[in-house]
């Protein structure tokens, strides 16, 4: 594969990593004062690592089945093919395992304010794939709210 495709899946890889730090909760958790914002991290960032393990090997994938080989170029239907395939399914999965912690009791709106900008990202990523393909992060502001609350795994760009 081409180094700037290597590049633009390693981006993209990186922005599925953003989507981590947007858990929520729902209010049928009734036991968010049972846990603590280093369990709710450490909750979120297994899911990022994971999230980013599968993210990864599905791009791997998506190089060999578009038989895109060391120093070719891939087309631009194949960038956003990829961003729209892998990228924003994996970016909305994360979303909903994350959502579906426990949020420890006083963050609930830093937790929605992560989730909401992620979200919105993610629907900017969908709707206009060349956002990423040209080096734009939509979830830049997402990943730097995961990132100031604490997250590590999550929250990478």
């Amino acid at each position: 594969m081409s180094k700037p495709f290597i590049a633009v899946l390693a981006a993209l890889a990186a922005i599925s990593m953003i989507v981590a730090g947007c858990g929520g909760g729902d209010d049928s958790s009734s036991d968010s004062s049972s846990v603590t914002k280093a369990q709710f991290i450490k909750q979120a960032d297994e899911i990022c690592e994971k999230g980013n393990e599968e993210n990864e090997a599905e791009f791997e994938e998506f190089a060999e089945d578009q038989g895109l080989s060391e120093g070719e170029e891939p087309t631009k239907a194949q960038q956003d093919e990829a961003i729209t395939e892998i990228v924003a399914p994996g970016v909305r999965k994360q979303i909903e395992e994350i959502d579906a912690l426990p949020v420890p009791e006083g963050d609930e709106k830093q937790i929605e304010a992560i989730v909401l900008s992620v979200e919105e990202g993610v629907v900017e990523i969908e709707t206009n794939p060349d956002t990423l393909s040209a080096g734009i992060s939509p979830l830049a502001e997402g990943s730097k709210l995961a990132k100031d609350y604490g997250l590590k795994a999550c929250g990478e760009e």
